[in-house]
């Protein structure tokens, strides 16, 4: 009875270290919980990022698309102005010119004359560049014509292309100088007569508009026998002739 009962406890004490020994065992190759629960959360945090900074990075991508959009827009802007600008530059400076009609010297209406000294006839010749002094005729009598004379019997003298379009630059330069010494002239003679009206002259200023006056007129009879001279040149003496003898039949 003594020997069971010691042999109970024996196998008793033998179950109960068993037992100990497991539970150490386990405790020892798994780890509790808590640890576990936090190398778990530790792990996450490590290969995730935390919220806050995926918050703040998708908030800095938001601004940066944002700034971007906005650099877009505004470029686009800039370039559509400075598209539009030069569009407008372009076709204003494409657009057609105004055809402006300029009436020929000849076609001038008669104007009355505004000043006192110079009549009608001689006003209007001035300001249509007609030669009503003759001042050609020291060309004309020496066998150097004008250049309106030889263009006006351009058949008859059997002018070449050369000859017509040299003659007719010579022509057209010789009419635009008379216009411009006519209304030369008649300024000049304008205010002759209003210094005299107004009891405004004196001797410098009568000098100074008498000699301008004169040089008005010494430019003008120059510029016409320049262009006799010229023409000259041009012409064959068989057509200087020709013309010279036609002349004296109209």
């Amino acid at each position: 009875m003594v020997k069971r009962l010691f042999f109970t406890l024996l196998f008793v004490s033998f179950l109960i270290a068993s037992f100990a020994q497991t539970q150490t065992d386990s405790v020892s190759n798994h780890p509790i919980v808590d640890t576990t629960a936090k190398r778990q959360l530790n792990d996450s945090v490590a290969i995730h990022p935390s919220v806050d900074s995926l918050i703040k990075r998708s908030s800095a991508d938001s601004v940066v698309k944002h700034k971007l959009a906005d650099s877009v827009i505004k470029l686009s802007s800039v370039d559509s102005s400075v598209v539009k600008h030069k569009t407008t530059d372009s076709s204003a400076k494409h657009l057609p010119a105004k055809n402006v009609v300029k009436q020929p010297a000849e076609n001038i209406e008669p104007q009355h004359s505004t000043v006192k000294t110079i009549n009608d006839t001689r006003y209007n010749a001035y300001l249509k560049g007609n030669d009503l002094d003759d001042m050609s005729l020291a060309g004309d009598l020496n066998h150097f014509p004008s250049p309106d004379k030889v263009l006006k019997y351009k058949k008859q003298l059997d002018l070449s292309p050369i000859q017509v379009g040299q003659l007719t630059k010579l022509a057209d330069a010789l009419h635009r100088k008379k216009v411009e010494m006519g209304t030369n002239i008649i300024r000049n003679e304008k205010m002759l007569d209003s210094l005299f009206h107004s009891r405004q002259i004196d001797e410098g200023s009568l000098i100074f508009y008498t000699n301008r006056s004169g040089l008005y007129y010494g430019e003008l009879k120059g510029a016409i026998l320049m262009a006799c001279y010229n023409t000259e040149k041009l012409l064959t003496p068989p057509q200087i002739k020709k013309l010279e003898a036609l002349e004296k039949v109209n």
